[in-house]
């Protein structure tokens, strides 16, 4: 891996730049089912009533993001960060083309689970790509502002999706992505973003770009089939199987598989003067290093906590049916796991790395942060349907926006601050203002989502509120990274990032059930002392607005005791990062040049 100073500012900038596109698009895929999920429902055969025959549709994508984590993040170790960062462009594409074309609940399962693969493998390699780059003491601003990023994809992710299903059909969301996804991988892959002065690179591998344009191309039609050209007399015969009923006979997909051969021969063919689009014969160095018997027990580890946790009912349980079974497995599969990483030569994990105190202050830090911040996710835009918007998810969706724009500005802000302020400082700091605001939040009416702030009718104090706590958790993603970035080597900051990005998606999914399950208890405790509605209104129990209110009341006391969870979580959050991170790493110099 080139070291900081080895790197030319521009082409630093360039190839973080590129990086971070594909950040952008994967964040912003990861929160598009919220728009799209009643409509894919729907096109594979799912009552909107039967929510629950969704969930592998999230669960799916859950555990090919988490799962592939630590593989992805130390194969970008040893075999470098763009041919990974390609790598997930790749399966994030296919994901996209299996999702976009799916018309069963199987096919739209594994697509998500491809995409999910792909795109959560970019954040990981993206911040190892940063602590590469950028020598410790300048890291601060790169690094917040692929949080940014990141955090801006969950805002722009349900609106970019409203907007092309309007437009069109679900599907045209996840068939965009395959043109993006892959003029983000050519400029991952071009020599003037890695730093090399293009006259003197290796030539550019014009017949693999070819080729894999043709790929792409025919793969794209065979699978989608579209009706336009499949049933016109002209071009119908290149999409009608030659030997069986199987649409893999036909031309179109015979011409797929052939280029893809073609492709691949020429990538193990290529010239030594030739820069190959797909540094295979590379490849085989980096597999035969990588810990695939680690990498297995670790994706089954973290396959099991997140179905446990994804398919729990919290109307029963915190946990899901499978989980006295799941979560056990879960248990001697990590032991397993501890004894492998510690016998072998080349661990997936290097668990003497992460003994380092500061080093597991920003995983455990980064479970509390994860637990907070997905209470605000869920249950913001729960508060305003269940007061202020009750037929408007859009408008539910826009309240929690005034949180969601503030996690990018914090992340920046963070990035400036952590030279002057120390890793726990900040990160303490930004968690302390998440949990004031949870706590204010806990104490919301009804209408104080609605109600004008010093006879403003645009301004409410909630707005405020929202906003400070976005910024709380925008402060904390800097400084928790760069403290775990800082402290491992350089060869395993691949592996590092992958954790504390897996480290969050856990926090997340257990925060999610745990406070959930006790919001649900709250709500059933108080439903359960409300009056019968026959005494409220003995004229029209079953219309009731008297007894609707207080079930109103009583759904928003469960909230509040949400909000307080979140706010005891963000409080951890800040107590684990100021006792167990370091008070900075090198003195930081703010900027985005290379020293």
């Amino acid at each position: 891996m080139a070291g900081a100073a080895g790197q030319a500012p521009r082409g630093a900038r360039l190839r973080l730049g590129f990086a971070a596109a594909g950040v952008l698009l994967g964040a912003a895929d990861t929160y598009v089912v919220v728009i799209t999920l009643p409509a894919i429902m729907t096109s594979v055969g799912i009552d909107l009533a039967h929510l629950q025959q969704a969930t592998p549709i999230i669960s799916g994508f859950l555990v090919g993001y988490v799962a592939a984590l630590p593989l992805l993040g130390r194969l970008s170790d040893l075999y470098g960060r763009a041919p990974v960062l390609t790598a997930c462009l790749l399966l994030f594409a296919a994901g996209s083309l299996l999702t976009a074309s799916a018309n069963t609940l199987g096919e739209v399962v594994a697509g998500r689970a491809l995409q999910g693969a792909g795109g959560g493998g970019l954040v990981p390699v993206t911040l190892a790509l940063v602590a590469d780059l950028w020598p410790a003491r300048r890291r601060g601003v790169p690094l917040g502002m692929v949080g940014a990023v990141q955090e801006f994809g969950s805002v722009v992710g349900p609106l970019y999706g409203a907007a092309l299903s309007a437009a069109s059909t679900w599907r045209a969301i996840f068939y965009v992505n395959m043109p993006l996804a892959a003029m983000v991988a050519a400029g991952v892959r071009a020599p003037w973003s890695r730093g090399q002065r293009v006259s003197t690179a290796r030539r550019p591998d014009r017949a693999g770009w070819t080729l894999a344009a043709v790929c792409a191309a025919t793969t794209v039609l065979a699978v989608a089939a579209p009706p336009a050209l499949k049933d016109n007399i002209t071009t119908g015969a290149a999409f009608t199987p030659l030997l069986t009923d199987t649409g893999i006979t036909s031309p179109i997909a015979l011409l797929a598989l052939l280029s893809a051969l073609a492709l691949l021969v020429r990538e193990l063919t290529v010239p030594a003067t030739v820069r190959p689009l797909l540094p295979i014969r590379d490849l085989k160095r980096g597999l035969q290093r990588l810990d695939w018997i680690g990498g297995a027990l670790v994706a089954l580890v973290l396959g099991c906590v997140v179905v446990s946790f994804a398919s729990a009912d919290p109307q029963r349980a915190v946990v899901g049916d499978s989980a006295p079974v799941l979560l056990p497995a879960a248990t001697v599969l990590t032991a397993l796991f501890v004894l492998r990483e510690l016998r072998t030569a080349d661990p997936l994990v290097d668990l003497r790395a992460l003994r380092n105190r500061a080093a597991v202050g920003s995983l455990v830090t980064n479970l509390a942060v994860g637990a907070a911040l997905m209470a605000a996710l869920v249950d913001v835009p729960v508060f305003a349907r269940a007061t202020v918007d009750p037929d408007s998810q859009v408008a539910a969706a826009l309240v929690l926006a005034r949180l969601l724009v503030a996690v990018p500005l914090g992340a920046v802000l963070g990035g400036l601050l952590v030279g002057r302020a120390g890793y726990r400082g900040v990160a303490g700091g930004g968690m302390v203002l998440a949990a004031l605001m949870f706590v204010l939040m806990a104490g919301w009416s009804a209408t104080a989502l609605s109600d004008p702030l010093a006879g403003i009718s645009w301004l409410h104090a909630t707005d405020l509120e929202l906003a400070g706590c976005g910024l709380g958790f925008g402060l904390a993603i800097v400084p928790i990274t760069a403290a775990i970035l800082g402290v491992v080597p350089q060869r395993l900051h691949g592996m590092a990032a992958s954790l504390t990005v897996a480290a969050r998606m856990v926090g997340m999914l257990a925060g999610l059930s745990l406070l959930t399950a006790i919001g649900l208890r709250r709500f059933y405790s108080v439903q359960a002392m409300l009056p019968d509605p026959a005494r409220l209104c003995p004229t029209t129990p079953l219309n009731c607005v008297a007894y609707n209110n207080l079930v109103t009341g009583a759904a928003i006391d469960e909230l509040h005791v949400v909000f307080l969870g979140a706010a005891a979580c963000a409080a951890i959050a800040a107590l684990t990062a100021v006792s167990l991170l370091r008070r900075s790493g090198s003195a930081v110099v703010l900027g985005m040049g290379i020293a």
